[in-house]
């Protein structure tokens, strides 16, 4: 069996969650969860091995949950060739929790998980910026933080590295204003994203690469970079693993924080 068929098998199974919550979010998760190479280096890399407890900050209709439910039932199969060899066992997670400011898709979300019981999937309808993060031994934020000013993002990784247990990993996606061509075609997407969820054009604030590990060294944080791309994208992007610095002290935010 090709690795093709092996993916296209994962792919059905993380978008049969949405069959019974529309047309649309069939077809948007069938789509993005193919054509984004994200989802697929987080499992082929094991970037959330041994975590249990995961936070998806800007979490749309739960695409992440979707995949790592999907991966679960797909390893656990005693189908051949129903996982790709090579490819490290998916994380064992007990809780998903997503925050998402966008009702439509929350309600979406809660439509495609009312009744899987592989793990405990809650999704949040709010702020990131406001809402309780609780304790998470991991935080994804993929494709979030530029539609938010420059001080809500350190408010949100701040608030993001205070709630992260002892050995956490914040994974973020961030576009690279540096990026040259690249990012002036993700700006462009993003912006036509934005329009269509909001009705609106939204200004975007963004930071090269090297700014954004800068922040987060200055947050606490130790971090290295995989570049995401595919045959499919050519957008100045790039995965930002960071763990805990467990030599840097800071003062926990205030309850207003």
């Amino acid at each position: 069996m090709s690795e093709r068929v092996r993916l296209n098998a994962l792919l059905e199974s993380a978008s049969a969650y949405y069959r019974t919550a529309g047309r649309f979010a069939l077809h948007f998760a069938r789509g993005k969860l193919r054509a984004d190479p994200a989802f697929r280096a987080i499992l082929e890399q094991g970037l959330l091995e041994g975590c249990t407890r995961l936070l998806d900050l800007g979490a749309g209709q739960g695409l992440l949950a979707a995949w790592l439910l999907a991966a679960r039932h797909c390893h656990a199969s005693e189908r051949p060739g129903a996982w790709p060899p090579g490819w490290p066992a998916p994380p064992r997670l007990t809780s998903y929790t997503g925050i998402e400011i966008n009702a439509q898709e929350v309600r979406r979300a809660r439509h495609a998980f009312a009744r899987d019981p592989g793990m405990r999937v809650q999704i949040v309808h709010g702020d990131i910026r406001d809402l309780d993060y609780g304790t998470p031994d991991a935080i994804v934020i993929l494709d979030v933080l530029h539609y938010n000013d420059c001080d809500s993002q350190e408010r949100i990784l701040n608030r993001a590295r205070h709630a992260l247990t002892p050995g956490g990993l914040l994974l973020l996606r961030v576009g690279d204003a540096e990026g040259g061509l690249g990012f002036t075609l993700s700006k462009a997407l993003d912006r036509t994203v934005a329009l269509m969820r909001r009705g609106r054009w939204q200004r975007l604030h963004c930071r090269s690469l090297a700014e954004w590990r800068a922040l987060l060294t200055q947050l606490g944080f130790i971090s290295h970079t995989i570049p995401i791309t595919n045959d499919a994208t050519y957008f100045a992007n790039a995965l930002i693993i960071a763990h805990l610095d467990p030599g840097h002290r800071v003062e926990r935010p205030s309850a207003a924080t």
